[in-house]
């Protein structure tokens, strides 16, 4: 049996302010990275383009919509009764599109995406719906889906895989997921530090031990083989490898060892022919921009030279899920 080429997986969070409206109000601070995640996204796709390489946009439903008009026909019926209500992301006030309101929609953006060549639309639920928050229920979770379905089927995409928000696989939900055509997903890494989890069972810890992981190689490298990638289930899983973090000031003289952890598991999946999957949020760039842009280059930079060295590919989630079906 041929072995196969190695391949680097880039899936992006997007979702602006409906993945952290229950951590950031948008008086807070952090509306910065918010704002700045939208010409973050351009700059993403040019660099993209640049570097020939692929990535899954994995979109909150909300973002797709033009008018609050619109956002409402499409939500469900059934929506999530969260025990915690800052969950609830039906409690947003909203402004009435993307001109006055551009942290709630982004169909501009979304055009961008589209037009970019080798870049996968994919789902982040319609609401940025949580899976493992006390008071979900699988009724409101497959209704939440059918929404971002139906919302990004009148852009005329046809959502293939998922990524659920916080990382928040739950089994129980696998065969609504397939039910309605979703079949391909990111699932977390194996060491414990990774497993999915609620938000307020996130330790500070478990934090602390995550942070170390990206500049020591506290775990391994969590590279995905091919063979693996089906599950019971007989859907696509895509494990991650990494998040990319954001350059950060306070341990700027680390930012040396991620990037060589984050180089050396990449040679690594080039050369045994596995998988090196990346992800991060498009606000995690919001701000410092040209430093993160720049870090990120320099990944793309060694992406291509593997490429030239191993025949290591640039694969987004659906284009791995094709070459093994």
């Amino acid at each position: 049996m041929t072995k196969r080429a190695g391949a680097l997986v880039i899936s992006l969070d997007f979702e602006l302010h409906w993945g952290v409206r229950d951590l950031y109000k948008l008086e807070d601070s952090y509306k910065e990275n918010l704002k700045g995640a939208r010409t973050a996204v351009p700059k993403t796709l040019e660099l993209f383009e640049r570097y020939d390489v692929a990535a899954t946009w994995a979109t909150v439903g909300f973002l797709f919509a033009h008018s609050k008009e619109e956002l409402l026909q499409f939500s469900p019926i059934t929506k999530p009764n969260y025990q915690d209500k800052r969950l609830d992301p039906y409690l947003e006030p909203l402004g009435n599109g993307e001109a006055d309101d551009p942290l709630h929609y982004a169909p501009g953006l979304i055009e961008q995406i589209l037009k970019t060549p080798k870049q996968e639309l994919s789902t982040h639920t319609f609401s940025h719906y949580y899976c493992l928050e006390k008071g979900q229920t699988l009724e409101a979770f497959r209704a939440d889906l059918e929404s971002a379905i139906a919302i990004a089927k009148a852009w005329k995409v046809v959502p293939q895989s998922i990524i659920f928000p916080r990382n928040q696989l739950n089994p129980d939900y696998v065969t609504t997921m397939k039910d309605l055509g979703i079949t391909i997903y990111r699932g977390n890494e194996t060491s414990f530090m990774y497993q999915a989890a609620a938000t307020n069972e996130h330790t500070p810890l478990m934090r602390l031990m995550r942070l170390t992981d990206t500049y020591l190689p506290i775990t391994a490298h969590h590279l995905a083989s091919w063979e693996n990638l089906k599950d019971e289930h007989g859907l696509i899983n895509i494990p991650s490898t990494r998040f990319l973090r954001p350059v950060s000031g306070t341990l700027g003289v680390l930012e040396p060892l991620r990037l060589g952890r984050i180089k050396s598991g990449m040679t690594q999946a080039a050369k045994t022919g596995k998988l090196y999957h990346l992800w991060w949020h498009p606000h995690n760039f919001g701000l410092n921009q040209d430093a993160n842009l720049g870090f990120l280059e320099k990944i793309l930079r060694h992406y291509q030279s593997l490429a030239k060295d191993f025949g290591f590919e640039s694969l987004s989630m659906l284009d791995v899920a094709t070459k093994v079906s």
